[in-house]
């Protein structure tokens, strides 16, 4: 397979040297950038360059098991530049341009960790672990692979390990079912660049993905559905069938096609986490077995019965099951968004309640929350999830996986819990990743390669001695609005390159321009293995509008506010609307400043002086799938008392719903005196939501 390259040649390596200073010495030592995703945290160029050839002699020091595994996978992947000449080797040793791959123990290498040197006769490649040996072997491919001819390495040492043990990537096989030769697919890729979790989010209301023979109904009737696109199935009866039905959508794993699935990660030092979404998003079981929800009937509420024995008995032969399949340290439970309503009217959750002491309905979730972690704990498991299991109080032994902001991890880390951060804002893969109007239909949002890149786990106000309970980074791929494996590797890529890195690399070592362009020759190399990576090189970027600061009359000037902006998105405040920063296709960037309370904006901003004034404008977002809409009414009036106004202006707009992300300006244009201007918004009475304003520019 031969790639055009754009800037790999071993000259490169030369011109790209640059100095970082070594901790605890007071010396500098050279470091270089290599065409390797993520970066090696620490680099020396030597001299020379070694050669790949079949006639190099290979030694493979390690227990003969490993040495079997090694051997196996190299001849999987020989397409690879590296492989392709190291599965020819006939293992011999030679009196120079020997190539040792080395797993000892004893050798003082830190966890997942590898020693390279690259020297003009020799290479060596030493590890303690398996793993670490597997991501050395990674450089070494991503190496030959942006060299001229796979054959010329450059002359180098690397002493390398990761930033964080968790580098993650969850992927939503629910909404719509991809299998197991898609998730082979993925796990090559994820593995390459040293990926070494892969979550797989398995049930939810769109379909159960899990063969359990303790109850078929989940795999016969839950899996299937009659409207292949997740969005026409919400939007309609959000009815189940069954496998035999002529439109049946869906599918599952079987037992035999997850074992498959976990040896061929494990060989690939990938551990894949299972989810099994409780107390909440269960529609799908409790079609099935309508016994375990607080109503005993089919499509009602989204929430297992906490009060019912039967329910637990039905989660532990899951979960035993499940633990059969998946040998994991974590078992993801889920624990997001439960609404909770039917426990509060439910006579058996709230006698459990009473009979436990529970604080509520919040109480009842940690409730089920820590029974399921002692169970999974007296299995020599892990309970894993969402920031909502804080509700209540946390599981002594669980780890948080954040998503809603860092605040769930920041809580569950000063309480001496692991946390996994993975904040929606940086880490949800199912935004946009370009101007939407140029990407197939995504959820919503604005997540470009660079800000997933610039996301640090580790947040600021985090003190040095709580760093190591931050477990790690993942990157979430939620499939509602993505049907198809070739829009889910869009989505992925190279988005969960970045994730990589961030995982890996330390902080004081990445370069955004060099990543950008190491992402650009990884997007090459992907399509020419059969991936379909989104375009990095045709990017147009986020909204012209965010470039620069936009002054105007209103420029700084004080804001009233006669409603007030909505606390979960107040943006930079009462400074938001005259700050002269132009929001992004994002409503969540900061830019952005929501209104919900009586669904309406009123603001007066005091010019300070009487001023001639000739255009007023201002824009608003929608975007329906959030409840982010366009308001239906504007009305713009002008005072030079600030008390009485006058009406300038008025719109009434139709408000429509749609799929698409709209950004539209209301704009009045003529010549009047004046010192405050009130500018009004009304929300649709039919579509409600959420209001979105970024700047009222006055001019």
């Amino acid at each position: 397979m031969k790639i055009k390259r754009t800037t790999i040649v071993i000259g490169c390596f030369l011109a790209e040297l640059f100095f970082v200073n070594v901790t605890g010495q007071n010396k500098y030592q050279q470091h270089i950038q290599l065409p390797v995703i993520p970066q090696p945290n620490q680099v020396t160029l030597l001299q020379g360059s070694f050669s790949l050839t079949k006639d190099n002699g290979m030694i493979l020091e390690m227990a003969d098991s490993i040495r079997k595994q090694i051997m196996a996978y190299m001849v999987e992947e020989k397409e690879k530049p590296l492989y392709r000449h190291l599965v020819q080797i006939s293992g011999k040793k030679k009196e120079k341009n020997n190539i040792r791959f080395i797993i000892c123990p004893t050798q003082n290498i830190p966890t997942e960790g590898y020693h390279l040197r690259i020297t003009q006769d020799s290479l060596l490649l030493e590890a303690s672990q398996a793993s670490g040996l597997f991501y050395g072997m990674q450089t070494l491919v991503q190496m030959a692979m942006n060299t001229e001819n796979g054959q010329i390495l450059p002359a180098v040492e690397i002493f390398d390990k990761p930033r964080f043990a968790y580098r993650g990537v969850m992927l939503d096989i629910s909404r719509h079912f991809y299998g197991k030769d898609f998730l082979k697919k993925q796990i090559d890729l994820l593995a390459q660049y040293k990926i070494n979790r892969l979550h797989l989010h398995l049930t939810d209301a769109a379909g159960w993905r899990i063969e359990i023979e303790h109850f078929p109904r989940l795999t016969s009737q839950a899996a299937w559905r009659t409207q292949a696109k997740w969005k026409d199935w919400w939007n309609g009866k959000r009815y189940y069938s069954t496998e035999t039905h002529r439109e049946a959508y869906g599918g599952y794993l079987t037992k035999n096609d997850v074992r498959e699935l976990v040896e061929y990660a494990q060989k690939r030092a990938i551990t894949i986490i299972p989810e099994i979404e409780m107390p909440s998003h269960s529609e799908e079981v409790l079609a099935a077995y309508p016994e375990l929800s607080c109503t005993h009937q089919p499509y009602g509420p989204s929430d297992f019965c906490i009060g019912n024995e039967k329910t637990f008995r039905f989660l532990e032969e899951v979960l035993l099951e499940i633990m059969d399949l998946f040998p994991s340290e974590y078992i993801h439970i889920g624990g997001d968004e439960a609404p909770k309503t039917a426990w509060k009217t439910c006579l058996l959750c709230q006698r459990r309640i009473r009979e436990e002491g529970l604080n509520g309905v919040d109480g009842l979730q940690s409730y089920l929350i820590h029974r399921i972690e002692r169970f999974l704990n007296a299995h020599g498991r892990n309970l894993l999830g969402w920031d909502e299991i804080l509700d209540g109080g946390l599981a002594p032994n669980a780890t948080v996986m954040s998503w809603r902001g860092t605040e769930g991890g920041l809580a569950a880390v000063r309480s001496g819990h692991r946390a996994i951060m993975t904040p929606g804002a940086y880490c949800y893969l199912d935004s946009y990743q370009d101007a939407p109007n140029t990407q197939p239909e995504a959820i919503g949002g604005y997540l470009p390669l660079e800000k997933v890149y610039h996301y640090d786990p580790i947040p600021k106000e985090l003190p040095d001695s709580l760093h190591h309970l931050i477990y790690g980074i993942q990157g979430n791929l939620w499939t509602e609005y993505i049907p198809t494996p070739e829009h889910a590797e869009y989505m992925l890529y190279p988005r969960a390159l970045a994730v990589a890195e961030t995982g890996w690399t330390n902080p004081d070592i990445k370069s955004w321009p060099d990543f950008h362009q190491r992402a650009m020759n990884a997007i090459e190399y992907m399509r020419h293995a059969g991936y379909n990576p989104f375009d990095l090189a045709k990017e147009y970027g986020n909204r012209p509008e965010t470039a620069q600061q936009c002054k105007h009359k209103a420029f700084g000037k004080p804001v009233i506010y006669k409603a007030p902006y909505w606390h979960t998105y107040p943006a930079e405040g009462e400074r938001t609307l005259t700050d002269g920063l132009r929001g992004g296709w994002n409503y969540n960037d900061g830019r952005w400043q929501g209104f919900v309370s009586s669904r309406r904006l009123d603001i007066v901003i005091d010019l300070e002086k009487t001023d001639t004034i000739h255009c007023i404008e201002a824009d608003f977002m929608q975007l329906c799938g959030p409840g982010v809409f366009l308001p239906e009414q504007i009305k713009i009036s002008i005072s030079n008392n600030g008390n009485e106004f006058v009406p300038l202006t008025s719109w009434k707009h139709q408000v429509v719903r749609d799929d698409t992300l709209t950004i539209k300006r209301f704009t009045w244009k003529g010549e009047v005196s004046t010192r405050f201007i009130r500018y009004q918004a009304e929300a649709s009475p039919t579509y409600g939501g959420v209001i979105f304003t970024d700047e009222i520019v006055v001019k």
